[in-house]
């Protein structure tokens, strides 16, 4: 795993100041006070009207444009029992809009229905195929949630079929609306409304306070409290997984949200929790009762309703909320934990190919990696994506022909998802390849394309360039916004309880990441299948738990003895009725005072190799009893899946062998990896990876041209 994250330490001193007043003045800890100031809130009435969210207010629904024209033609289609058809995304703020809006107007007596697209078969958005189908089924009003608002061709034949149309959408607008009876967006170039960024269930949350209001013959608050009450649970939770800023009135929603989600009375959401909390498979009667936050939320209950529109069928997400029967909806939940973990392993299973193509193709040093095969479900090519990005720190696109009956057929049409890095504007990079793509659409870090197969390398040529161009010989940069450092009698329990004043947590409101220097690894434990790291780290006499996601051991850089600095996020973990401090790592480097060791090490080496080294000979050149350690210590760690070094770590493990050295040991590496020894890939200069082929015969050290030279030069 390459990390060149660069670590951006937020807090300033000159704002210590202000940190102390607020510490004394409010009565919290110095590092909550440096947490609020991080935020934006630099005086003490700001900082407890943010503890308190008293800051934040509920706009008024009824400023939103056109709520008043869709407002009439529901009630009217409920009323006269016109069939309503609610139209949704497949992902989870799809989802909960289509939930919440249904649960509503059965509730007022509506006949309803809903339709979610099918993401392999359909794709995203509103199609005439499917209006034809709504038509079909007799529906006379159709209301779109979380979709809609670009539907202009598809609006105006829904409207020739006699179908009456409402959008409530939060994407972007074009300069045309679609011809509908109402367009309820909060990003409407003409809006009347406050705040543009609520999710798409914000919008349906918010339609159906009013919606509420003119029903019951009620004050707009009033409704406002009694549809929170009822559906902020779900709002919340579409909200959170679809990233919406945890600012303004959503910070609102979603903490109202969270605390309905703890006592929930829809059967489908409280089984949902009660499994994910206590285990999968397990019994549905929850033994422990948790604290529903953002993470949770994000981490995991968002995949597994996610997974089931990338894989499967949204339906059978969308049908678990609207469950009543707790058997089924028992039934539901493990359908979509097993769903989710076909997601895992078949985004598993693209990441390795992917990995595989770009380490045995020539990709390593390029700006952007385009890959493309034939096999790969378009649902989930977005997040390996990222997890590719993440590993290599290069922005990259992975193109599917997935579902074509001919996929190496110059007409074959593939779809493609990509991840950016700081540097390079994704959707900027496709629009200069706007003519050989047949669409494409997203934003600066992630964006969707569609190419036909016959352009694939005129268009991985062309994104190259225009990725060389934009980093101008620079590497990616990927920033880590760490909030401050600590000491190690900080990371407890209290600070962690503390910080949770905090939440929700969220994009614009980041859960806190924390920094400690000089930690010593203890222990390094695999977990999840050799997907997760679950570390010791010590420090100053103190132990810690801390867990690393979605990093394998092969791809872990650090040894058991190194001493690392660590950022993290510091959360609550409660397992058999104890409750502990858990670190959550979100990067380890090594230590400040080591990274200097091991750059006085690498300058001698490089001297040495550059001939203006006045070391002596048994320093620098090996001999073969020399070699053998080495090979015999890194066959002996591969045997146990330990693949990647660093060289000052090598040395560190091998100590006990006064004859080697940082210097020698580099030399070393370097004749295994010319003379085929063993496979070398040199991760940078303080660092490789390895794997053994074992050839039958046996290397002759005397046919390296590395070795020749150095004898040459030390003699």
């Amino acid at each position: 795993m390459k990390s060149n994250k660069i670590w951006n330490i937020i807090a300033k001193t000159e704002d210590s100041s202000i940190i102390n007043e607020m510490s004394s003045k409010i009565g919290i800890s110095r590092i909550l006070a440096t947490l609020i100031v991080n935020r934006g809130y630099r005086d003490v009435n700001s900082a407890k009207d943010f503890i308190r969210k008293g800051q934040e207010v509920i706009h008024n629904s009824f400023l939103l444009n056109d709520i008043d024209k869709a407002i009439e033609r529901v009630l009217k289609a409920v009323d006269t029992k016109e069939k309503i058809t609610i139209y949704g995304d497949f992902d989870v703020d799809g989802v909960t809009s289509v939930c919440i809006l249904k649960l509503y107007l059965e509730k007022i007596g509506g006949i309803v229905d809903y339709y979610i697209p099918n993401r392999k078969l359909e794709g995203y958005g509103v199609s005439t195929e499917a209006i034809d189908t709504l038509r079909k089924n007799n529906t006379n009003l159709m209301i779109t949630v979380d979709t809609g608002v670009t539907a202009i061709d598809e609006i105006d034949y829904a409207n020739k079929l006699g179908i009456d149309t409402i959008v409530t959408d939060h994407h972007e607008c074009s300069d045309v609306l679609p011809n509908a009876v109402a367009v309820i967006n909060p990003k409407r170039k003409d809006s009347t409304y406050p705040f543009q960024y609520l999710a798409g269930v914000g919008v349906v949350f918010k339609f159906l306070c009013a919606l509420e209001s003119v029903r019951a013959g009620i004050d707009i608050w009033d409704a406002t409290r009694k549809i929170a009450y009822d559906y902020s649970d779900l709002t919340a939770i579409g909200t959170i997984a679809d990233v919406m800023p945890v600012i303004d009135e959503n910070r609102i929603i979603i903490s109202i949200g969270l605390a309905r989600a703890e006592k929930t009375d829809k059967v489908g959401l409280s089984t949902l929790i009660d499994i994910c909390s206590n285990g999968e498979g397990k019994s549905y009667k929850a033994k422990t009762k948790r604290k529903i936050n953002s993470n949770f939320v994000g981490y995991t209950l968002s995949p597994r309703i996610n997974a089931a529109g990338r894989i499967s069928s949204a339906n059978i997400a969308a049908n678990l909320f609207l469950e009543k029967d707790k058997q089924k909806a028992y039934d539901y939940v493990l359908e979509l934990c097993e769903i989710n973990r076909e997601r895992q392993a078949t985004e598993n299973r693209i990441a390795d190919t992917a990995y595989e193509i770009i380490e045995n193709n020539g990709y390593i040093g390029k700006s952007i990696f385009v890959l493309d095969n034939n096999d790969w479900h378009n649902g989930v090519i977005g997040i390996v994506s990222a997890r590719v990005s993440e590993r290599y720190g290069v922005p990259s696109i992975l193109i599917s022909f997935e579902g074509n009956d001919d996929p190496n057929s110059p007409e074959a049409v593939g779809k493609g998802s990509g991840r950016s890095l700081g540097g390079l504007n994704l959707v900027e990079a496709l629009n200069s390849c706007s003519d050989i793509l047949e669409k494409y659409g997203g934003h600066e870090l992630a964006a969707g394309l569609t190419i036909k197969r016959k352009h694939i390398e005129e268009f991985r040529a062309r994104m190259e360039k225009f990725a060389t161009n934009s980093f101008d010989g620079t590497e990616p940069v990927r920033l880590l916004d760490i909030d401050c450092e600590i000491s190690s009698c900080d990371v407890n329990v209290n600070l962690a309880r503390e910080i949770s004043c905090l939440e929700p947590c969220g994009a614009s409101n980041p859960t806190p990441t924390f920094m400690l220097r000089n930690v010593v690894i203890k222990d390094i434990v695999p977990v999840g299948m050799n997907r997760h790291l679950r570390l010791t780290l010590s420090k100053d006499g103190y132990d810690y738990t801390a867990m690393f996601f979605s990093v394998s051991p092969q791809d872990f850089m650090f040894s058991r003895g190194d001493e690392v600095d660590v950022a993290f996020n510091l959360e609550i973990n409660e397992f058999n009725g104890i409750t502990n401090a858990q670190i959550s790592l979100k990067d380890v480097k090594l230590s400040e005072r080591n990274v200097h060791f091991e750059k006085i090490n690498e300058e001698l080496f490089q001297n040495t190799k550059m001939g203006v080294s006045d070391l002596a000979y048994d320093y620098v050149v090996p001999s073969r009893d020399d070699c053998m350690k080495v090979y015999n210590f890194l066959n002996q760690s591969s045997r146990v899946g330990k693949n990647n070094y660093r060289y000052l770590r090598l040395l560190s493990d091998l100590s006990n062998e006064s004859s080697l050295n940082y210097v020698k040991i580099k030399f070393i590496i370097s004749i295994f990896r010319e003379l085929n020894i063993v496979n070398i890939d040199f991760i940078d200069d303080y660092s490789f990876s390895f794997r053994f082929s074992y050839p039958k015969v046996k290397a002759n050290l005397e046919k390296s041209n590395i070795l020749k030279k150095l004898k040459q030069q030390f003699k």
